[in-house]
């Protein structure tokens, strides 16, 4: 794999000790140009066969969390795979470590020794409950973070046995997003002074922090009425965090389009009283104005059924036109399955197709204007760059090779 000099990252090298989804977080450093040489044990990370679905003999989860790496194995319970993680790690900016805490410690690799071979080292621990409290050593993946931050409940069958509902996974995706723009930010000063950082991340806390309006909401109700209030829209009665508190909006609220739905949002009175002019009934607006910002006509039932009527007259991609030419707050409402078809979609995000990466797969979302980012290598098979890392990066010799297989250090 040729690197890119003129990529964000370019001339970063991050050495990847990760399991299953927690590693988008290098992943994410390679798609900006870091190198990154994913450390696994012999036979591979298990990610290449866990979830669904599987594509050509790996997960589509290893394809895109794996892409833009290269692969090492080594058996760091042998000595000499300890000292082989020794010396990438003299060459290497950022040790990441994405699985149990104190995994790499445990080997004698943890950041008090590894900082000692190279001080301006940036070393990222991210865990699922991290590495304090009384969960830190609780086994937990996937939905476990996105339960405990209480972005998910459970459904309950008709059978009354209670199931997990499909829902947005948070805190195994944005973990390694905090995690990826921490990392950028000690490296930043670590090239400044010199001086590395010991990261320690939860999936569960990434999960929380992205709900922070609503945990948050809920700790300043439990001030007196007479501190915190409601919106003014509302009277200022307390309404429920979040969206929680939308239920019964009218003026920001899901619409049946002739062929689907949309999401109204004209809760700014500007917003209204452009859609109510555009669809040629003023006198909406007239009886009911609202106020300037944050008004949701909450519970006016009156009104929303004649919304109701009037969405159902246009198809979603109508109304979509009509928001532009008239300035006023519509949203289409895709899925997952169907989002890949709308045409905003489209314009934003050009695939990495199968025919290179052997998954169709999005690209890095942000946009580095007049420049493409390098687009990144295949997901590596475990060991495949075995030779090349240890010759070529370490600058071992045949006989320093062989001596490594001999030892079963390489499995």
């Amino acid at each position: 794999m040729t690197a890119d000099a003129t990529a964000p990252l370019a001339g970063v090298r991050v050495i990847d000790c990760s399991l299953l989804s927690p590693g988008a977080t290098a992943a994410h450093l390679a798609d900006l140009g870091a190198e990154v040489i994913k450390v696994e044990a012999p036979g591979g990370d298990y990610v290449r066969s866990l979830t669904w679905p599987i594509i050509e003999g790996d997960s589509l989860l290893h394809h895109h969390v794996s892409r833009g790496k290269r692969s090492l194995t080594l058996d760091l319970r042998t000595e000499s795979g300890v000292a082989v993680f020794r010396d990438l790690v003299r060459r290497a900016d950022v040790v990441i470590e994405a699985m149990r805490p104190g995994a790499l410690a445990r080997r004698g690799l943890g950041y008090e020794e590894l900082r000692l071979i190279r001080p301006e080292l940036v070393f990222c621990a991210l865990s699922g409950y991290g590495m304090t409290g009384p969960y830190k050593d609780a086994p937990a993946h996937g939905v476990a973070f996105d339960s405990w931050a209480g972005l998910v409940k459970p459904g309950v069958d008709a059978e009354g046995f209670c199931f997990i509902p499909e829902h947005p996974s948070i805190g195994m995706h944005a973990g390694p997003l905090i995690a990826a723009l921490s990392i950028c930010a000690a490296l930043l000063r670590a090239r400044a002074t010199g001086t590395g950082a010991f990261l320690e991340l939860g999936q569960s806390d990434a999960a929380a922090y992205m709900d922070w309006l609503r945990i948050e909401t809920w700790k300043a109700y439990e001030r007196p009425q007479s501190e915190v209030t409601g919106n003014q829209t509302d009277d200022y009665v307390r309404r429920a965090p979040g969206t929680a508190g939308m239920e019964k909006g009218v003026r920001y609220q899901y619409y049946a389009s002739r062929d689907g739905h949309i999401l109204f949002m004209a809760s700014e009175q500007e917003f209204w009283k452009n859609f109510c002019t555009g669809v040629g009934r003023l006198d909406l607006f007239e009886r009911w104005p609202g106020k300037r910002y944050g008004d949701h006509a909450t519970g006016n039932r009156e009104l929303q059924a004649i919304l109701r009527d009037i969405f159902a007259t246009r198809t979603t991609q109508d109304w979509m036109a009509f928001a532009v030419q008239w300035n006023t707050a519509i949203a289409p409402l895709n899925t997952p399955r169907t989002i890949a078809a709308d045409p905003h979609f489209q314009a934003r995000f050009p695939w990495l197709p199968a025919s290179e990466h052997v998954a169709d797969m999005l690209p890095f979302p942000v946009h580095f204007v007049g420049e493409a980012l390098p687009p990144p290598a295949p997901a590596p098979r475990a060991g495949q760059h075995n030779d090349s890392v240890l010759r070529e990066l370490l600058g071992y010799s045949e006989e320093q090779l062989a001596a490594l297989r001999q030892s079963g250090a390489l499995g």
